[in-house]
């Protein structure tokens, strides 16, 4: 989105366009060309990427000790699906091996005593027992028990956003309950599903899990900044819901991360108004992204004396039991609070809980959180591992190596810039320009493989003017991935870094793709990639799958016009996946009617995926 591209930054932190010139100059030197030990090159349908080699796996899954065959045969390729062309027509293609089916369009009812869709939308309280808009990122929580572990769940599902017009019709509110309608098409749904007889999925007519979390539910803070007056008004007001919910995570332990990112667009002022430097460091403007919630709920008007403060309690990692609907979401504030794109969690040496995350805009950072303690002695003494641990934001450097920067008051170069540490996390933007961090190209999702290597996708950086070995493109629209290993089982200051792919180097390829947005990496070691933003030849966006091995590439899946596909969630036994098809046709039918071809506006929906032959998804 457009929103995501205007940079904030106004440090002069080295680019890493020079970093990555600068190593790539010296391993040239070093090693006499493109290539080290650190470093191969694959060419199957990807000419020109590159794949690191900073680990090897030590063991095969299961689904590859599976699928071995005899007599010195070798093993069956883990992409065997047969790959699809670009695509720009107005309904979704998969590959001719899978089908898919559509669940939980905007607007659907989370029990069958609710109100149907209709548009446009007149009815707060109707949205907020509907499935909100701009499905994005997402996990399914199973409820089931055997096999039906993999029938039947609570899919958790984040809503980022839903432009005024296409969700009730209007450029700009004309009351307090159209701005209510607006907040309520926000947040997030838990909405129970389960697959039928006939294959087909469905919402559990009265699942007692299900419910929407918005702007306007409560929920608690938690961690170092829980009681920080930052995040107090002089209204006293408790504080309140989850916005512009993006990627999100999953934890060992059974819950949901939704991420708060382009929370900023959704404040304006209606009267005269300065922004401090934190506030323009956030992207706050008088104007917002023109969603005008301002005019009629004063915790949205920056002008608005008795509501001072209130920005600061958007823009964190909001943690949600899918299981226990009582329980209310708690913002995690140790992760530091900016634009959260994703949160890949896993578990690092000690059983520490690390959170991977990146920080949607143009030039800023790459961070991690590591727990203290082994996140199970942690919960077993009733203390989340999210709220105890030290946050890191990520320096490139030339030589293939990086550093985590500790984002605390014990670093001597942040010691006197914060009063304390929950004014350090309230702006961990400011404190990640402080220690010199390196600004990317809009680090997006990020997963862990395997064998402990991190991926994260950069979408794209057209402000960028230097052209580089590695990215011949000035500026740069297509984007990239980065990967690396880090020190001591994930929980090291240092790691390693190379360049997995740059989408500019697939062009003219059977498989182009630009744009990179969401990932994942599922334990056979395939890396499933989604687009958001230009693709070649103005096709429509896609999901692409990866053979980390071998670097072979194939797309899966085409979308519909201007539709992001996002969002990536399994069943446990990983034959069913769900990803998301955001803003089709940005809300204009002329585009696409998609899900329903015939109804009054396209709808935001999940896309349920198997093979025909019921194999795993990428298989």
């Amino acid at each position: 989105m457009s929103h995501d591209e205007q940079p904030t930054n106004p440090t002069n932190n080295r680019p890493f366009e020079e970093i990555l010139q600068a190593r790539l100059e010296r391993r040239t030197v070093l090693a006499g060309g493109l290539a080290m030990a650190a470093t191969t090159f694959f060419a199957s349908g990807t000419a020109g990427a590159t794949v690191s080699s900073m680990g090897k796996n030590e063991t095969d899954s299961a689904e590859e000790k599976d699928s071995a065959q005899g007599g010195g045969r070798g093993r069956r390729p883990l992409l065997g699906f047969e790959p699809i062309p670009l695509d720009d027509g107005a309904e979704p293609v998969v590959s001719p091996d899978y089908q898919y089916s559509v669940v939980i369009p905007w607007g659907t009812g989370l029990s069958a005593s609710d109100p149907p869709f209709s548009w446009p939308q007149t009815s707060s309280a109707a949205q907020e027992r509907q499935i909100g808009i701009g499905h994005d990122g997402m996990w399914f929580f199973p409820t089931g028990r055997g096999r039906d572990r993999n029938r039947r769940g609570v899919l958790c599902i984040n809503h980022e956003f839903g432009r005024n017009t296409h969700v009730f019709g209007k450029t700009a509110p004309e009351s307090l309950e159209d701005v209510r309608i607006s907040q309520a098409a926000h947040g997030i749904s838990a909405v129970e599903i389960q697959e039928t007889s006939t294959g087909n999925w469905e919402v559990v007519p009265d699942g007692r899990r299900s419910r929407r979390v918005t702007v306007n539910s409560p929920v608690d803070f938690s961690g170092p900044a829980a009681g920080s007056d930052l995040l107090k008004t002089p209204a006293g007001e408790p504080g309140t819901g989850t916005l512009n919910n993006c990627s999100n995570g999953y934890t060992p332990w059974g819950t949901y991360l939704t991420c708060e990112e382009n929370f900023n667009g959704y404040y304006g002022a209606t009267g005269e108004w300065t922004p401090t430097a934190a506030q323009s460091r956030y992207g706050f403007t008088t104007t917002g992204f023109g969603y005008g919630w301002e005019t009629f709920d004063p915790r949205f008007d920056l002008s608005d004396p008795d509501h001072i403060n209130a920005e600061n309690r958007y823009g964190w990692v909001v943690e949600v039991d899918p299981y226990r609907t009582s329980k209310k979401p708690v913002k995690r504030t140790a992760l530091g609070r900016f634009k959260h794109e994703g949160a890949a969690v896993t578990v690092g040496r000690g059983g520490r809980a690390v959170v991977y995350m990146g920080d949607d805009q143009r030039f800023d950072y790459i961070y991690k959180f590591v727990s203290s303690k082994n996140y199970k002695s942690l919960l077993r003494r009733g203390r989340s591992p999210l709220d105890d641990g030290t946050l890191y934001v990520a320096r490139f450097d030339e030589d293939g190596t990086g550093q985590w920067l500790e984002l605390s008051t014990d670093n001597p170069v942040l010691s006197g810039a914060f009063a304390d540490q929950a004014e350090l996390l309230t702006y961990a933007r400011m404190a990640a320009d402080l220690v010199g961090a390196t600004p990317m190209d809009r680090p997006e999702w990020t997963t862990v493989a395997r064998n402990g290597d991190v991926y994260c996708t950069l979408t794209n950086n057209t402000e960028r003017t230097v052209a580089d070995p590695a990215n011949p493109q000035a500026p740069n629209p297509d984007g990239h991935i980065i990967r690396w290993r880090d020190s001591d089982d994930h929980v090291g200051t240092t790691f390693k870094w190379d360049i997995f792919i740059l989408a500019s180097s697939t062009l003219g390829g059977e498989d182009a793709f630009g744009s990179p947005d969401g990932i994942w990496a599922d334990p056979d070691n395939r890396l499933f990639i989604q687009t958001d933003g230009a693709q070649p030849e103005g096709a429509n966006d896609q999901m692409l799958v990866a053979d980390l091995k071998t670097g072979e590439l194939r797309r899966i899946f085409t979308s519909v016009p201007s539709a992001e596909v996002t969002g990536i969630a399994v069943t446990p036994d990983r034959r069913t996946m769900f990803i998301n098809i955001q803003h089709p046709g940005n809300g204009d039918p002329n585009l696409t009617g998609f899900p329903d071809y015939g109804g009054a506006v396209p709808r935001d929906a999940t896309v349920v995926l198997t093979r025909k032959d019921g194999g795993v998804i990428g298989s």
